[in-house]
């Protein structure tokens, strides 16, 4: 499955150079290197997460398939129709899975990487979570039960999220009737806004049938502002990921009550326990239009696209490598790969210089060179 990933890869990054250059060509251009390449690497940061998660990402669904699927070997699933039916069942079983992150905030924190780019295109797409797996494993189980084989549920999961990728643009309009079954660029620009009326609406993955039928549906009417309403401010990868889960746990900390403690996780994001006054300004619709960035010289922007391709290059070799690998020396590589995406992001906020990424890269190349050979 990871070698797919990589097979994946130089389509995707030709999708991003096409739309690039129509944003250009339409003197429309939707993209910032800065956030473009966060973004991105948001997504490899997933990715290697995942060579080590997979008792996660399929092996407890596996055993829940062995354990307790009703039809484990129907034919049905073989053929064109089941294919069809699996692939539907995922997207049904991800709509709720989405729409918790939104309600959820312990899943929140997880899912929020997905929402923090103030950006929409086709590297947003990419900006895919690394912990929501922990928990979202356990909304795919009713799958298992029916006894989608482990591999054809893993194949599903790819197929509605690879589908998911052309939805995130700001070039394509309303597509008529289309965007009354299917998700669609429309239907996605809503769901990744902070709007008042947009909030928390447009959960599906592939069909947007389940927000009409479960009352989470809304139509992209006025223009769409993008990211979280708490912002993120930072080109850090790994603060991106835990800054969800430090801002619970400060709010817990807040608050006088044991109960309150445990239940600020799992209420809806924002939730305070009546009485409690909370700190900090509050959401203001015109602040969130004015986007977080940083400028760096040509040089430098240069010196950070390098950064990324050898990042970008490095990940994928890990991902082809991922089978023949131990779990130990895998995990050592990841490890170390996730240092080299922190200094990058550390770049691009001018945090450290050059010359500290390039020591940061020979330390990595030496590290993972100990623990594959």
């Amino acid at each position: 499955m990871e070698q797919i990933i990589v097979y994946i890869i130089p389509l995707f990054l030709l999708l991003i150079c096409a739309e690039l250059a129509y944003g250009y060509y339409r003197r429309r251009n939707t993209y910032r290197l800065n956030d473009a390449i966060s973004s991105l690497s948001q997504g490899l940061i997933s990715q290697l997460v995942g060579l080590v998660t997979q008792l996660f990402q399929i092996g407890l669904y596996a055993l829940a398939y062995h354990a307790v699927a009703i039809f484990p070997h129907a034919r049905f699933w073989q053929g064109v129709p089941g294919w069809i039916v699996a692939i539907v069942l995922f997207d049904f079983c991800d709509y709720w899975l989405h729409r918790m992150g939104h309600e959820s905030a312990i899943m929140w924190a997880a899912h929020a990487v997905h929402h923090q780019s103030q950006d929409f295109n086709f590297s947003t797409a990419l900006r895919q979570e690394s912990t929501v797996i922990f928990i979202g494993w356990i909304f795919y189980l009713p799958m298992a039960l029916l006894g989608v084989p482990p591999e054809q549920f893993a194949i599903a999961g790819l197929v509605v999220l690879v589908y998911q990728f052309w939805i995130h643009t700001e070039h394509v309009g309303k597509l008529g009737w289309f965007d009354r079954i299917f998700s669609s660029p429309s239907n996605h620009r809503v769901h990744h806004a902070v709007n008042d009326q947009y909030l928390d609406k447009n959960y599906g993955g592939m069909l947007v049938i389940w927000d009409r039928m479960f009352g989470t549906f809304a139509e992209e009417k006025e223009p769409c502002v993008y990211g979280t309403r708490t912002p993120l401010q930072s080109w850090d990868p790994l603060w991106a990921v835990v800054s969800g889960y430090w801002q619970l746990a400060r709010t817990a900390s807040q608050l006088p009550r044991w109960q309150d403690k445990l239940r600020v996780w799992f209420k809806a994001p924002g939730w305070y326990p009546a009485g409690f006054v909370a700190s900090g300004p509050q959401f203001d619709l015109e602040a969130a239009r004015r986007r977080y960035d940083t400028d760096l010289p040509r040089g430098a922007s240069l010196f950070a696209v390098l950064q990324f391709a050898l990042l970008l290059a490095a990940t994928a070799g890990c991902l082809w490598i991922a089978d023949d690998v131990s779990y130990a020396r895998l995990l050592i590589v990841c490890s170390a790969l996730l240092a080299a995406f922190w200094a990058l992001g550390a770049f691009l906020q001018r945090r450290i210089s050059g010359v500290a990424v390039l020591a940061i890269d020979a330390a990595v190349a030496a590290v993972t060179l100990y623990a594959l050979l």
